[in-house]
């Protein structure tokens, strides 16, 4: 019965406390910790403080921070999962993150960086809207160690530690390191008597000591604040005014948004723009969506390839699955298919391929056969034979000639995957069959193209049976394209035939092609019958 109630309760936390997160140091009273949910293991962030001597303040001031953060819900504010307090220890469980300083400090080009910071002070300025003017609460914290970043690249408004009503006096911050984020009337000889200013006023104050150190690192002190130092200068004027020691001239955080939204503003951007325009997809109509998807592979160039993997991704799968998307989310969705590791590309892309080749979209089936070296390789081929031929081999029979061709041409990088049957006897009759009756010279060309690139693959049976036929086939074609891609897949595929093969049925066939009307074709058959001449000859 004693041991039941002295039972630690913190045994029985429901997560897996890890790794130490560097970030916080002297600027937080909690610990980040990387964590995991021990039924699921889904990834979460664990902020840990730990009672040291008898500190109670402290103490509260981490069960006031929990309490809080607990009743905010909102897209830009740090999201409360759970958490568990005991007399020596508390546990704040939050989506999982990183702090925004080594956000930041992560290498990056210049220019992905600087569009990763304009969305980031977006999503705070908007964050902080929702809490001062919707709320009426003030968060007497914005500095670079209270914001995070989730997997997507959004920042995240936490350190709650000394959130108030904002027509209430701020509590006093436990930590001094703290201070020099103060504002003038908060931290000045006057700071008694200052008449209280609008509610965004001390935030506001805050949003531009966080301009401030995205720019140039850490503050280390307050007088540094008078030098905007790398702040580009798009934002300059908005920083002047977030800093203007009258609280009653700062403005709101919203409009701050609204300017620097303008033409010509830090936040008006490509990124910004794209980023706004996916979190609105779901009303926007058909024609905007294909308009904005076709544009985005060019953009992309310069998105975090974070926020790219895990914000525009999991859309463009959702566009595609349950919208009106169709083949433009292809480009871009093979594009981030790149950025991912094999696992990753199982996952997301695979299921989104195999559902586009059963489409019945004739524009849909030849964006996807044209970009099938962008992911054949990432499907298995028990995929291959069973969910996805099916389907290819119906294009062979098309009555698109686009859809032919492309279907032919798929075959190059189809071809190392597929079974048996689906090679050998499937490919090889629709093969036969184009080659001889298609109305196209160029498909009619293509495909003797294909069975040359893909004989390495072919049964040595079928090899000895097919190749010859279709090659000499391909040699009395009207079109003469046709009969130099047969004379050059010979040529590539000699080392297929026995040398009776090449004296009875090759060479025959070529010296045929030696008074073709077409002059490229005479000469390239007279290159390959000294080839195979070469060939003979070294056997005998």
């Amino acid at each position: 019965m004693w041991s039941f109630f002295a039972r630690d309760p913190a045994k029985d936390f429901g997560y897996e406390v890890g790794e130490l997160v560097p970030g916080l140091e002297d600027k937080s009273i909690w610990q980040l910790h990387k964590g995991k949910k021990k039924v699921s293991g889904q990834e979460v962030s664990i902020f840990v403080f730990e009672l040291k001597g008898g500190n109670d303040v402290l103490l509260d001031t981490a069960k006031a921070s929990v309490k809080r953060l607990k009743t905010l819900r909102h897209p830009n504010i740090l999201q409360y999962i759970d958490s568990l307090e005991t007399e020596k220890v508390v546990y704040l469980v939050t989506e999982y993150v990183e702090p925004l300083n080594q956000h930041l400090e992560l290498s990056r080009k210049e220019e992905e960086k600087r569009l990763a910071v304009s969305w980031g002070l977006f999503q705070v300025a908007k964050g902080l809207g929702f809490l001062t003017i919707d709320c009426g609460l003030s968060h007497n914290n914005i500095c670079l160690t209270s914001v995070f970043v989730d997997k997507a690249g959004e920042w995240k408004i936490g350190g709650v530690d000394y959130m108030c009503p904002a027509t209430e006096a701020p509590p006093a911050k436990t930590l001094p390191s703290l201070d020099r984020y103060n504002p003038p009337e908060l931290s000045g000889p006057s700071s008694g008597r200052a008449k209280p200013g609008p509610k965004w006023a001390r935030d506001s104050w805050g949003l531009g000591c966080l301009i401030w150190e995205a720019f140039n690192g850490p503050l280390p002190k307050a007088s540094a604040l008078e030098s905007p130092g790398k702040i580009p200068k798009p934002l300059s004027s908005a920083y002047s005014q977030l800093t203007n020691s009258t609280c009653n001239s700062r403005p709101s955080p919203n409009d701050i948004v609204t300017r620097c939204r303008s033409a010509g503003g830090f936040l008006k951007n490509s990124f910004v723009d794209t980023m706004l325009f996916i979190e609105e997809i779901q009303i926007k109509d058909s024609t905007a969506k294909n308009r904005f998807f076709a544009g985005l592979p060019a953009m992309m160039d310069n998105f975090p390839p974070n926020v790219c993997k895990y914000k525009i991704l999991p859309q463009l799968i959702n566009s595609f699955e349950f919208g009106d998307a169709g083949s433009s989310v292809l480009a871009p969705l093979f594009k981030i298919g790149r950025m991912l590791d094999a696992d990753e590309y199982q996952k997301k892309i695979v299921p989104c391929v195999v559902k586009l080749f059963s489409s019945k979209d004739r524009a849909t089936r030849a964006r996807l056969l044209q970009q099938v070296d962008q992911f054949m390789d990432h499907l298995s081929p028990e995929v291959v034979n069973q969910e996805v031929f099916p389907h290819v081999v119906q294009g062979f029979s098309d009555t698109n000639p686009t859809i032919r061709e492309q279907t032919v041409k798929a075959m190059v990088h189809m071809a190392p995957k597929l079974n048996y049957h689906n090679l050998n006897e499937e490919v090889m009759k629709h093969f036969a069959r184009l080659q001889a009756r298609d109305d196209q010279g160029g498909i009619r060309t293509n495909t003797t193209v294909c069975l040359g690139k893909i004989a390495c693959h072919l049964h040595p049976q079928t090899r000895q049976k097919v190749l010859i036929v279709a090659f000499a086939r391909a040699m009395r074609d009207p079109f003469h394209p046709s009969r130099m891609a047969a004379i050059l897949a010979l040529s590539a595929t000699q080392g297929y035939f026995t040398l009776r093969d090449c004296a009875s049925k090759v060479l025959p066939a070529l010296c045929a092609l030696t008074m073709d009307p077409e002059k490229t074709v005479r000469d390239h058959a007279f290159k390959a019958i000294k080839g195979f001449l070469g060939k003979t000859g070294e056997g005998v």
